[in-house]
């Protein structure tokens, strides 16, 4: 009889043992059977994101501009350049030009006559101080004057002698250059001078 009790003592404990196993065994697994150590289902983030995986940046995040093709010109200088100083304007064609220069003050002035009669007067850096217009008879005067002159045969320089204060005068006509001065202008040229608008106010 102890021989009996025995043996269903020992078959007791062992379906506890193997029911422990068993319950260690299914712990130790997943719902789909695999081991929980080689589960490699991602685990979300506190945003949401699994780790590994980049995310988008926010809304509202500027991004980094293109880079610029070298071969495009850039924006070119918003300077401005500094107006240049008044300069001659000096009629389109020119008929005659004559400088005088000296007297007491020792200033030079240029009186450019144009075909229409228009004309500028210029100071000594070239500036224009002056305009006008001769009337049809003052052009004609001057025509006339200029033909009768002769340029060609009168002589590129024509002075005498020296006159204290007085003026030189160089006559650009017709693609001839004369200079001459007070005390030795030739009649001919005091013509023109006298059909001549005046070289100040």
């Amino acid at each position: 009889m102890r021989t009996g009790r025995t043996g269903r003592a020992t078959a007791a404990t062992g379906a506890v043992l193997g029911a422990v196993l068993a319950a260690l065994l299914l712990g130790g697994c997943g719902a789909d059977g695999k081991p929980a150590a080689q589960r490699t289902e991602p685990i979300a983030t506190a945003d949401g994101s699994s780790p590994g995986t980049p995310s988008a940046p926010p809304a509202g995040t500027p991004s980094a501009p293109a880079p610029r093709d070298p071969t495009t010109p850039g924006p070119g200088p918003t300077g401005t350049a500094p107006p240049s100083s008044p300069r001659a304007t000096s009629p389109s064609t020119t008929l005659v030009r004559v400088t005088r220069s000296g007297g007491f003050a020792g200033r030079t002035g240029t009186l450019v006559i144009g075909e229409d009669g228009s004309w500028s007067r210029l100071d000594g850096r070239a500036d224009e101080v002056g305009r006008g217009k001769l009337t049809a008879p003052q052009l004609g005067t001057l025509r006339a004057a200029l033909r009768e002159a002769d340029f060609a045969r009168l002589p590129r320089t024509s002075k005498s002698g020296t006159v204290f204060d007085g003026f030189t005068y160089a006559f650009a006509y017709g693609g001839f250059e004369v200079a001459t001065g007070d005390g030795s202008v030739p009649m001919a040229l005091t013509r023109v001078l006298d059909a001549l608008p005046p070289f100040e106010d």
